[in-house]
């Protein structure tokens, strides 16, 4: 079992470190996009499905509120929140329109879209996404294996070039505090993590 254990948290460490040696200037660039729509008064609307649904609820708290003291709570909102309003367009419409049913009503130029997906290929996502791009927002993707659908549909996706689920969600989780953390830096924040 030890071996196992090393093992497992020597691969997730090599899959962040490729990851992020490759993206470092693109993640600075999104972080600096984010900041300036937080500046004129965007909001973060996120989105995911399953464990990516449940990223999409971190990252929207990280943001509106946040751990670090002294620093800005900024909007942001999990679309995957509302139990009701989930059941309901899929009841009602179709899955595949539970975000961007409510990006439609919620959203305004100048907002930011966050989709999470392991794979990148969730119609929902897909269609949120593309609504998105119709209305103006700032469009960011993370996801994993080949990006599926989704590279083509974000401004900025960032893909985690694995195949195994679990170490494309170790370095999501990564990748949205470095972002969570950077855009407040961008704001003009002290840098004290």
């Amino acid at each position: 079992m030890k071996d196992a254990i090393l093992r497992k948290a020597r691969e997730s460490a090599d899959v962040k470190e490729q990851f992020f040696q490759a993206e470092a200037d693109r993640i600075e660039a999104l972080t600096r996009a984010m900041a300036a729509r937080f500046s004129s008064g965007g909001r973060l609307y996120v989105m995911g499905n399953g464990g990516s649904a449940t990223d999409a609820q971190h990252i929207s708290v990280e943001f509106f509120h946040p751990i670090v003291e002294k620093r800005k709570p900024l909007p942001a909102i999990a679309l995957t929140a509302d139990q009701a309003l989930l059941t309901a367009i899929s009841n009602d419409r179709d899955f595949a329109k539970i975000f961007a049913d409510q990006l439609r009503v919620l959203a305004r130029p100048g907002d930011i879209a966050l989709a999470v997906s392991t794979s990148g290929k969730s119609p929902n996502l897909v269609q949120a996404l593309e609504t998105a791009r119709e209305l103006g927002l700032l469009t960011v993707a993370f996801t994993g294996k080949d990006g599926g659908r989704l590279p083509d549909l974000a401004e900025y996706c960032f893909v985690v070039p694995s195949f195994s689920i679990h170490r494309i969600q170790e370095t999501h989780v990564t990748l949205y505090h470095i972002v969570w953390d950077l855009v407040h830096v961008a704001l003009g924040e002290d840098d004290v993590i």
